[in-house]
């Protein structure tokens, strides 16, 4: 199984950017029952929890980001996303996805994809 992000670029203050994250070789009853996460890493600090989804649907977003980010899944194509509108430069990281299944014990990370907010 492995989880690719794609999406991440050098986008300008104010600009909307759309993260994907695909998830290879997951059957699908490890996919939906997976809760799926965004995180977010700035140079030098920890990284930081950005928007989560549950199994049920249940969302939720840290507070920089409320009202601008948007997280959904497509369980068809096995993908999450991740809409940043209104970016900050601040909001430049590295971003991951994170799938992780209780019923199944699995926890998966993506590699991570770049995202440069420029002022």
């Amino acid at each position: 199984v492995q989880l690719v992000e794609s999406g991440g670029g050098v986008v300008q203050a104010g600009g909307s950017q759309r993260l994907s994250c695909a998830a290879s070789g997951m059957i699908l009853s490890v996919f939906t029952s997976s809760d799926k996460a965004w995180y977010a890493q700035a140079p030098g600090k920890q990284r930081e929890l950005v928007a989560q989804i549950s199994t049920d649907g249940v969302i939720h977003y840290a507070e920089s980001v409320k009202g601008r980010f948007d997280i959904s899944k497509d369980n068809t194509r096995r993908r999450l996303y991740l809409q940043m509108n209104s970016l900050k430069p601040k909001g430049t990281a590295v971003y991951y996805c994170i799938f992780a299944s209780r019923s199944y014990g699995t926890s998966y990370w993506g590699q991570g994809t770049q995202v440069a907010v420029s002022s």
